[in-house]
């Protein structure tokens, strides 16, 4: 059979495109999933061949939606030959999406695929792919305003989430765009958009009044999916016969994408997107403060790495940037419905070898990794905005020395802790930390642990505390409960054992107490820990971040 498939070569109007069909490949897109193969005719299509962009583009027999273009085959092919996948298995994302309007009876177009976005013969994880001979036509992710330096940085996350960066080969912007949306027009999906940009761009397959079906396979197989939708002008078309790809410039918005599934994404006209605006503001290091203002995807696998790798960005994308560097951060992320969640800390370069901003950048990405890995509530993020202040000069010390000069006490005794913190090139420091023992203290020995403040969450998350899950409530409840690096802490261990119930702790409980509530150490409502914390001290705040830990021992009579 012969047909015709169209897509935008240049501009913003479809143009044609011969369809050859040279069979039928069974279950080549997975069980039950057929695949049309064809040969695409006409000068520009056999000049560029299968590009990525052109994903999604309708093809047409006897004036007849068929399906949609999604497949290449091969590396290096000679000829244009594509992968259709037929319009039946896309018309099941219209039956999975919950709004009602558009019909399996109604619709009239779609396609196929059954990887996420990811680039040729690629290493995911680590591992390298596959032979693949037929494979999803790629939708490349184009960063625009990052540095190389921030994409390589996070690329193992983006690989972690089915994402092959690509630098700067189009924009996103606001400007209107006139002319309608029809089959066969470029789309653009947002994941960030404001003074940094990603976007992913394929052609559109089928449209109604409320509803369009583009790219004929996934994005990231997400499943529902809240991502603004826009119409796209195409630059240029490069053929390439390693990865030919469309030179695109999203423009006005038009809807959201609401479904990201195995055969396409679904997107719906007018909806707006629910999307977490972040400001960001830098001042300190030079002669003008700087201001950044974007929005990312509320995504719970994709907001965290896209939280991290735009906040390496702004910093590593300014004049003050540097290795000896120091950052003062003040900030919140608010959450709808639930207290504000403070963040305070100090990030410097230590001797472990990374970079401050990368260390910012991560501790933020935990947080937001915390917030979205709770089995139990939705976060509606509504509000980020973090103060950053640059310090030209490497504010790190570490915990020489701890000592106390008793070696025996009594509860309700106060101790004093002597520490000496040293400061990279600089003069010791000196610092007496008072810590009173609780009345209650169980007689025997008693540990006393110095340490930063990373150290001590750390020992606070050990044993049966990693992997934990809390709900959003007490996530939150935990997150703020968090040290800061720039200060030493005392913490008093005694050998009781102690007992978590969501984000409140019990320490030394006594033994009947326990044998009570033995019950619930079956789920996730209690953890018991081997040592309590009795009481807990520290410094005033030094202006360093400071690392290391020591652990003493004194005898409770």
């Amino acid at each position: 059979m012969h047909g015709v498939a169209y897509t935008v070569f240049e501009g913003v109007t479809p143009e044609p495109m011969e369809v050859e069909v040279l069979g039928i490949l069974k279950n080549a897109n997975g069980p039950k999933g057929d695949i049309i193969l064809v040969r695409l005719g006409g000068k520009k299509a056999e000049y560029t061949g299968v590009v990525a962009g052109m994903s999604g583009s309708p093809v047409y027999f006897d004036g007849k939606l068929a399906g949609a273009i999604a497949f290449r085959i091969g590396e290096f092919s000679k000829e244009p030959i594509a992968g259709v996948t037929p319009i039946q298995e896309m018309l099941e994302i219209s039956a999975i999406d919950r709004t009602p309007e558009i019909l399996p009876g109604t619709a009239n177009g779609a396609v196929s695929a059954p990887n996420k976005t990811s680039g040729p013969g690629l290493p995911v994880n680590g591992v390298p792919s596959f032979a693949q001979y037929l494979k999803p036509i790629e939708t490349p992710l184009v960063f625009n305003g990052f540095t190389q330096e921030a994409i390589e940085r996070f690329a193992p996350q983006f690989a972690a989430a089915g994402i092959v960066p690509v630098m700067g080969a189009g924009s996103v912007s606001d400007a209107k765009q006139p002319e309608p949306l029809q089959p066969g027009s470029a789309v653009s999906a947002i994941l960030v958009r404001g003074d940094m940009d990603i976007a992913a761009t394929c052609t559109v397959t089928y449209m109604d009044a409320q509803h369009l079906l583009a790219c004929g396979h996934p994005l990231m197989q997400f499943g529902m999916v809240d991502l603004p939708m826009t119409k796209a002008q195409v630059l240029a078309t490069l053929a390439s016969p390693l990865n030919a790809f469309k030179i695109v410039n999203a423009t006005e918005a038009v809807g959201a994408f609401i479904q990201d599934r195995h055969t396409g994404i679904m997107g719906e006209f007018g909806k707006t997107p629910e999307m977490i605006p972040v400001t960001l503001n830098i001042r300190g290091g030079g002669s003008t403060d700087k201001q950044f203002h974007y929005e990312i995807l509320n995504n719970a696998h994709l907001s965290p790495v896209a939280m991290m790798a735009t906040v390496y960005n702004a910093l590593h994308g300014v004049n003050e940037y540097g290795e000896d560097i120091t950052y003062r951060l003040n900030g919140s992320i608010s959450v709808n419905g639930y207290p504000q969640l403070a963040v305070q800390n100090m990030f410097t370069a230590t001797d472990q070898g990374q970079p401050a901003a990368v260390m910012a950048a991560m501790s933020l990405g935990d947080r937001f990794s915390r917030i979205y890995d709770n089995p139990y509530n939705i976060p509606n993020i509504h509000a980020v905005q973090f103060d950053f202040e640059i310090v030209r000069d490497r504010r790190w010390a570490r915990l020489e020395s701890a000592r106390t000069d008793i070696t025996e006490a009594r509860p309700g005794d106060e101790i004093t802790i002597e520490t000496v913190v040293r400061p990279y090139r600089g003069e010791a420091i000196v610092r007496r930390i008072p810590i009173r023992i609780p009345t209650s203290t169980s007689k025997g020995p008693l540990h006393i642990l110095v340490s930063d403040g990373d150290t001590l969450d750390r020992v606070r998350r050990s044993g049966p505390m990693l992997g934990r899950r809390l709900d959003l409530a007490s996530t939150i409840a935990f997150l703020n409960k968090q040290h800061v690096s720039n200060r030493v802490y005392v913490s008093l261990l005694e050998a009781d054992p102690e007992a978590i119930v969501a984000d409140k702790v019990m320490p030394s409980l006594p033994l009947s107490i326990m044998n009570v509530m033995e019950g619930m150490r079956g789920t996730q409502e209690m953890i018991v820990q081997s040592e309590s914390s009795v009481n807990e001290a520290a410094t005033l705040p030094l202006d360093y971040v400071v690392g290391g830990a020591q652990v003493l021992t004194i005898t409770i009579k």
